[in-house]
């Protein structure tokens, strides 16, 4: 530690001065760094603590810091829909990516299963890991095989595919384990991406009522360490998202019949709340969690502190009808944000429903998840158009941007940046010089 009273020249006490104040800025950068290390973020709600992020980019290169090819774009290879999202993990980005070599007949062939990374400052790829494909060998293309989004515990990372198999690899690529997901009983294909909690991964499988079930992975062994039965839900594509309630850890679950808390620790359903769930991932602030089914169908705030068939006893409002949006919500504040079919963007209370405004956005994803910053932007980013939003009661649409390769994929931030997928290229946006 410096001491002011030290008998050093004063040229070396400068210098010494000067690297501490270098420690220390380090310091302060690795602790302030966030990684994106599972789907829509630390938080599965697409919160950043990012802020000072970029307004304004185009495919004219303005504030592309770069682009990179994805797998598999040369020649005539045929891709898969890769839906999957990106993920960012120690100035890595990690993606998933599926396609069939040129000659190779799709549907009745595998295709390639890819994980991928690219250094997150430079765009270069590091690595491409070939992984074999599950036991699943799709007849019906509409879902894919590419559409759960990898995680990680900053270790390694974890990466599902529609073949139904799980695989575990280090940062540097190499397959650790690889568990194949049986039975596979799942609607038209696997949509819900994989959650670390603790030593877990752990998975929803809800497909046919026969065989769905959340499973718990241990994350060193791919081994199954639990695996609990759901026979009252049919299928959903939707990925849980891990809260607190009061000092216990829940899964928000999403059920084809239900918005229910599930125990991490065993798959117990804690609480139930009558709804419909399908591919949107439920949000949560001030106690109130909400979710609706992203297909149309009613939309439901249900208050998570209950335990039981909470339909009644907690139930904080319904609306009817929400139009079809397969993308996720977002809450910011007091607020709620949408984005549905045909281009709207809603806002609503939190506290009762009531809607704020709705604006209809020309050529607006409903296929890419929000995120917002902690200086109040939202952003509704995809490889296509985004728009960005000023948070508030009032409809404040700061800037629209075009990247002309539009994908179903979301956002990842990290190092103010933001990592876009589309159908060619993945994109790096910062603030350039």
């Amino acid at each position: 530690m410096y001491n002011s009273g030290s008998s050093l020249h004063p040229q070396k006490q400068s210098i010494v001065f000067r690297i501490m104040i270098l420690f220390i800025f380090l310091m302060a950068t690795t602790v302030s760094a966030e990684d994106w290390s599972s789907w829509r973020g630390p938080t599965g709600q697409g919160v950043s603590k990012e802020k000072n992020l970029p307004l304004n980019w185009n495919k004219d290169g303005t504030n592309i810091l770069w682009k990179a090819k994805l797998p598999g774009q040369e020649g005539k290879n045929r891709q898969d829909q890769n839906q999957s999202s990106p993920i960012i993990i120690k100035n890595q980005i990690i993606i998933s990516a599926s396609f069939w070599r040129e000659g190779i007949d799709a549907p009745k062939e595998y295709p390639e299963h890819h994980i991928a990374c690219f250094d997150l400052i430079s765009g270069k790829q590091l690595w491409d890991t070939l992984v074999k494909a599950g036991p699943w060998k799709f007849s019906d293309l509409r879902g894919g095989y590419t559409v759960p989004t990898p995680t990680s515990d900053g270790d390694r990372i974890y990466v599902v595919f529609g073949s139904s198999v799980i695989i575990a690899l280090d940062l540097e690529g190499k397959v650790l384990w690889r568990t194949e997901i049986v039975p596979f009983d799942f609607d038209v294909a696997i949509g819900s991406s994989p959650i670390v909690v603790g030593d877990l991964v752990i998975l929803q499988c809800d497909g046919a009522r026969k065989s769905s079930r959340i499973v718990a992975f241990d994350k060193k062994t791919g081994a199954i360490l639990w695996e609990k039965k759901r026979p009252q839900n049919d299928f959903s594509h939707s990925t849980p998202t891990l809260v607190k309630i009061g000092e216990k850890e829940q899964l928000l679950v999403a059920a084809s019949n239900a918005l229910q808390g599930v125990d991490p620790t065993d798959g117990t359903i804690l609480w139930s709340c009558a709804g419909k769930g399908d591919t949107v991932s439920p949000v949560m602030n001030k106690n109130i969690v909400y979710m609706d089914s992203g297909r149309g169908g009613p939309g439901i705030a249900v208050d998570p502190t209950g335990m039981g068939d909470v339909s009644k006893s907690h139930l904080k409002w319904k609306i009817p009808q929400i139009p079809e949006g397969l993308s996720s919500p977002i809450i910011v504040g007091d607020l709620l944000y949408r984005s549905q079919n045909p281009g709207i963007i809603s806002c609503r209370n939190l506290s009762d429903g009531s809607i704020v405004f709705s604006e209809r956005l020309q050529d607006i994803s409903t296929l890419s998840n929000p995120f917002v910053t902690s200086d109040g932007y939202i952003y509704f980013a995809s490889a296509g158009k985004t728009f960005i939003l000023k948070s508030g009661p009032k409809f404040e649409l700061i800037s629209t941007n075009d990247l002309g390769d539009l994908a179903p994929s979301s956002p990842a931030v990290s190092q103010g940046r933001i990592v876009i997928k589309g159908k060619q290229y993945l994109y790096c946006i910062g603030t350039k010089p």
